[in-house]
């Protein structure tokens, strides 16, 4: 006899012996649950937009073929930019939240004692750095490197890199056969750079006077950044700043000792012969200067530097393909420095959009 008592009641059971109640449940979070892959999409497309690269290294090398036999030939010691690769520097700019690297040649440049021989190499290095820029669009830029102490080379070079390849900007060092920027021998060039508004970058050179001053330490310790304070020092007060406005400069390594002389440099400006060279005063001209992190991101360096130029004239740099001081570890001691979120975002990404306006697209 079929027994009704064991039949299913509807409101205790539903179709698969699943419990009514529970059923309802399960409906509503099947409803919960439809919804759901739209909301973690769109979490992690923010995240991921979030994510995304936006840095631009400002000081960040590279290497052309002919480059590297003049170093290796010369024993320069140079090894991480004899063994360079784009890969390399796309993997580091990866790893560090790098959109853009603004390509350089490090020193000693490309003049070697034979003028034509420098034109040669700095159209190589030019142009393979511009090939780098049309293989991988919005990655790459470019600072020129130009053939001085040859003045007239420098000058086709500028045209050419400046017009043609359409460079960022050019790349100086800080001296040359120890003559500074600010001498009277690179005015032509100057006034030229100045007439295009060009941002110089400008890499600090072993300079003649002073090389293996001390060997244990080695020219990059101490020497590399002396120099670039010499060629502040020439540039303020040879009046070729306050001559030439419209020349944006870019200093490595944060100016290298400058910030830390200020107080002298102060006191050279207060002469009566600076005056006409420095007619809206020294803190006017220094506070035009951009600066670049590399080697200066941290809590040592940076106050000085901080206290002296305004949060909109730093840029980020790294000094690649030196390992010291990768992306990744250059990014971390500024955000350990105690940035405001919009000084940080200024300083890895804003203010160079400023100098490089393309990049905006």
């Amino acid at each position: 006899m079929y027994n009704h008592s064991n039949e299913p009641k509807m409101n205790q059971l539903h179709s698969g012996g699943v419990p009514r109640r529970e059923f309802l449940v399960g409906l509503a979070a099947l409803g919960a649950a439809a919804a759901l892959p739209k909301a973690l999409m769109a979490a992690q497309a923010r995240a991921a937009a979030s994510a995304q690269p936006f840095r631009i290294d400002t000081h960040h090398h590279f290497s052309a073929p002919g480059f590297v036999d003049e170093i290796a030939g010369r024993k320069t010691g140079q090894r991480p930019l004899m063994e360079w690769t784009v890969q390399k520097s796309l993997e580091d700019m990866d790893k560090g939240g790098v959109a853009t690297a603004i390509l350089s040649i490090s020193e000693p440049s490309v003049w070697f004692g034979n003028d034509n021989a420098a034109r040669r190499l700095a159209r190589e290095c030019n142009e393979l750095g511009a090939r780098f820029m049309a293989d991988h669009p919005g990655r790459f830029g470019q600072f020129a490197i130009l053939p001085l102490p040859d003045v007239e080379g420098a000058l086709r070079e500028i045209e050419y890199a400046l017009d043609t390849l359409k460079a960022d900007g050019v790349t100086v060092m800080t001296s040359y056969e120890g003559k500074y920027l600010g001498d009277p021998a690179f005015a032509r060039m100057m006034d030229e750079l100045n007439r295009r508004k060009a941002v110089v970058y400008c890499h600090p050179f072993r300079a003649e006077c002073c090389k293996n001053l001390q060997p244990e330490l080695g020219p990059a310790v101490i020497e590399l950044g002396t120099d670039t304070t010499r060629t502040i020092a020439s540039v303020l007060f040879s009046g070729t700043a306050a001559r030439c406005p419209d020349i944006r400069f870019l200093w490595s390594h944060g100016g290298g000792t400058f910030p830390y002389l200020m107080n002298r440099f102060l006191g050279v400006a207060q002469r009566p012969d600076m005056a006409p060279r420095l007619p809206r005063g020294l803190l006017y001209e220094v506070q035009k200067f951009y600066y670049d992190t590399a080697n200066f991101f941290n809590p040592y360096a940076l106050p000085t530097l901080m206290k002296t130029v305004p949060v909109s004239h730093v840029l980020f740099g790294t000094d690649f393909p030196f390992g010291a001081a990768p992306a990744q570890v250059v990014a971390k001691g500024l955000s350990d420095y105690g940035f405001s979120a919009s000084d940080l975002r200024a300083i890895e990404r804003e203010n160079a959009l400023g100098l490089f306006p393309r990049l905006k697209t």
